[in-house]
């Protein structure tokens, strides 16, 4: 990979980073509920985006920009996982497990959709 490429990896990273923070912010803020709706939608958004990449056939150092330093950086597994695990601890079980079969199935949906759209374009 080359330099400019990996700056731009860095530059692409934190700028993913901080939208991830200002969208769930955004969403939370508007949600009175403790179900974790803010990660819902930065994580799907971020599915639909690489599946709109991949419909698209991107490759090499666009893909590593698009994909893995913006959207990689975006996207958040480990936050999905410890409010998931922080409302098993406050007993909201049912909550919890909801969570991650909505995540997955949204993100797979969003993921299938951004590929086709990609596809056609």
């Amino acid at each position: 990979m080359s330099a400019p490429a990996w700056i731009g990896v860095a530059i692409l990273g934190s700028l993913g980073s901080i939208a991830r923070f200002l969208l769930d912010g955004a969403v939370s803020s508007r949600n009175s509920s403790s179900f974790p709706l803010g990660t819902l939608a930065v994580n799907a958004s971020g599915a639909l985006v690489l599946g709109l990449l991949t419909g698209l056939a991107l490759s090499g150092e666009a893909l590593v920009l698009a994909g893995s330093a913006t959207i990689g950086s975006y996207t958040t597994f480990s936050t999905w996982m410890l409010e998931t695990h922080r409302l098993g601890e406050d007993g909201q079980f049912l909550a919890g497990a909801l969570n991650v079969l909505v995540s997955v199935v949204v993100g797979l949906g969003a993921a299938a959709l951004g590929r086709w759209i990609g596809g056609m374009l």
